[in-house]
């Protein structure tokens, strides 16, 4: 029997609500996925993309990470996984490096044989790209007994799904007892074509819509059998207080203050979502009276303020992010406008250089993928958190999606977060580089791995 740990959406290094402590909770959660999967003695540890919440992430988050493989690896447990596409980049990947220090495994066409079953991976692949994907595979080793593909992205039969997961098994070489996906943040399982499909869900809240306890889950591949999957929650997260509120006509901002005192905020995120007739209220006097019990971060939705605004009014103070996301839509950006939004407000590239760098990454799109320049006027707003975000690649669980506990996330710092928003998860080669496919017009596996 092979017995391993299926995780995933660790997003690693996002600093939710600009709060240190959030970036530093998102470690803490993978490194007690490790210290359970040394507990329990499993044959293996099962990433399915997103290890990272960033493909740049900074040297503290890296230096942690490789603390935590190494704990693996030291343990004797298996570290293999797949690439996202919030980490993804168009060169070398950051599980290329871990593989070249021993720490890790990248999945891909070729197979891994861990006990009795063969692994294989398919990275995170643009929608514009996958109508020529073949899914080929080697063939399954001969002592192998079972065989399961890991993945990363929105497949069928679930929520916000763009890929056809049919469609994906019955072109594979390789009949799959079981697909470990990750992007969608919540878990869920399906079977489908005879194969069982199964999103692990993240291992931190990466939106303030994951309202569902945390976890991964433990996947048991037995001769004969087919794969058992079974859900285990993690219980050391940040813990979440949600506060609904439905004012009634004449309540107000002293209501939701009283709601408020009725729960234990110590150390906790604090998400007030306040709805009904009630009179207007003022979210920061409620936030400050959160922090002031010991939340350490503090929002509040006014959903009547989305509902009852005028059309000419795109902005509620009470959740710019939702308002933002909406814009993006009406405004049919394309790929390429958000992608040199997003470089124009990167922090991390300086003045000096941004002119070079957006020519750079411009140059790079029409190389890659000319797709990226066409308006988008259908994009779901959860898709995308603001539009410096818009293309670090999930929607948190995709409000629509990810986000809201569907798929990936786009992962919004104030309310969700993450779900494989439209593709373009890789960073831009140099000028000069290509990594379009073949003559023939077809895509192997191995061009995304």
């Amino acid at each position: 029997m092979t017995r391993v740990i299926h995780t995933g959406d660790t997003h690693i290094g996002y600093q939710q609500y600009n709060a240190p402590e959030r970036r530093r909770d998102f470690l803490e959660a993978f490194r007690t996925v490790a210290a359970d999967a040394v507990d329990a003695d499993v044959d293996a540890v099962i990433h399915a993309g997103d290890l990272f919440h960033d493909r740049r992430p900074g040297l503290v988050d890296l230096q942690g990470t490789v603390d935590v493989l190494r704990t693996l690896a030291d343990a004797g447990v298996p570290f293999l996984a797949v690439v996202g596409n919030h980490e993804g980049k168009r060169d070398a990947q950051w599980l290329d490096l871990f593989e070249d220090l021993g720490l890790a495994t990248r999945l891909g066409p070729t197979p891994h044989l861990i006990g009795d079953t063969a692994f294989y991976g398919l990275d995170f692949v643009p929608r514009s790209r996958r109508d020529d994907l073949e899914y080929e595979f080697d063939p399954v080793p001969a002592d192998a007994e079972h065989a399961a593909l890991v993945s990363h992205g929105l497949f069928e039969p679930f929520a916000h799904a763009d890929w056809d997961t049919e469609e994906l098994l019955e072109a594979a070489t390789v009949d799959f007892d079981a697909a470990l996906l990750g992007d969608n943040h919540t878990a869920d399982t399906a079977e489908v074509r005879d194969t069982w499909v199964t999103y692990c869900g993240s291992t931190e809240r990466a939106s303030a819509s994951e309202r569902e306890d945390r976890g991964y889950n433990i996947v048991e591949f037995e001769a004969g059998e087919e794969p058992a999957i079974r859900r285990r929650g993690l219980d050391s997260t940040r813990e979440f207080v949600f506060v609904d509120v439905d004012l009634a006509e004449g309540e107000g901002t002293d209501r939701v203050q009283e709601r408020v005192r009725e729960y234990d905020l110590e150390d906790a995120v604090v998400i007030v979502t306040v709805e009904g007739e009630g009179r207007p209220i003022t979210p920061a006097t409620i936030e400050t009276l959160a922090v002031d019990r010991g939340a350490l971060v503090a929002r509040v939705n006014d959903r009547r303020e989305l509902s009852d605004a005028p059309e000419d009014v795109s902005v509620s103070f009470a959740d710019p992010d939702e308002a933002v996301r909406e814009r993006i839509r009406e405004l049919g950006l394309s790929d390429a406008a958000l992608e040199i939004d997003r470089t124009v407000r990167d922090d991390d590239v300086v003045d000096a250089n941004l002119r070079e760098t957006v020519e750079r990454r411009v140059r790079s799109l029409l190389e890659d993928d000319r797709g990226a320049f066409e308006a988008a006027p259908d994009r779901d707003p959860a898709a995308v958190t603001t539009v410096a975000d818009a293309l670090s690649g999930d929607s948190e669980e995709n409000e629509t999606g990810s986000e809201a506990g569907e798929p990936d996330d786009a992962v919004d710092e104030e309310s969700d977060g993450s779900g494989s928003a439209d593709g373009s998860g890789g960073q831009p080669t140099e000028v000069g580089e290509s990594d379009e496919p073949a003559d023939d017009g077809q895509v192997s596996m191995g061009d995304f791995t």
